[in-house]
């Protein structure tokens, strides 16, 4: 299955099953997972990125424990919505996996999601070292919100 939008991916979805979310940085892989009727988002873990192979493989493990049924990665654009090298390197990781698995894959923007939850996890008086601990996943649950609350509001538009 290629890469969809917003209209694509929603149309591709079944009616129900959870979606995962994967937030694709240079260090970590923040994964987050939505509920069955996708409306709520829920961090859950984060893979260490070392080859694709076995990146790959722990993300496939969870999507399939938790019977998932399509995944949303964050695409991180420029400020002024332009690609750069971090969006490439996204867009080069959701083709390989949709290449291993051929479920419904949406790219959502996430600019920012890092960031609006480093603030949150510091007005939460957080320790660096547990926004260190956090930060991946909770942004993945921050940026897969967003595209669930965007699927919700094209259902309810029709």
């Amino acid at each position: 299955m290629a890469l969809l939008d917003l209209p694509q991916f929603a149309a591709a979805l079944p009616a129900a099953g959870a979606v995962m979310g994967l937030d694709p940085g240079e260090k970590r892989i923040g994964i987050a997972i939505s509920d069955t009727t996708r409306l709520i988002a829920s961090a859950l873990d984060t893979v260490t990125r070392s080859k694709f192979a076995a990146d790959a493989e722990a993300i496939l493990k969870l999507f399939d424990a938790r019977q998932c049924v399509g995944f949303v990665i964050g695409l991180p654009l420029n400020m002024d919505g332009s690609s750069g090298p971090a969006a490439q390197s996204a867009r080069a990781f959701a083709r390989n996996l949709v290449s291993l698995r051929d479920v419904p894959l949406l790219l959502w923007d996430e600019r920012m999601s890092t960031s609006a939850v480093t603030r949150m996890l510091i007005g939460a008086d957080a320790t660096r070292k547990r926004r260190g601990e956090v930060v991946d996943k909770m942004a993945a649950a921050y940026m897969l919100q967003g595209a669930l609350d965007a699927l919700q509001e094209r259902i309810l538009r029709g």
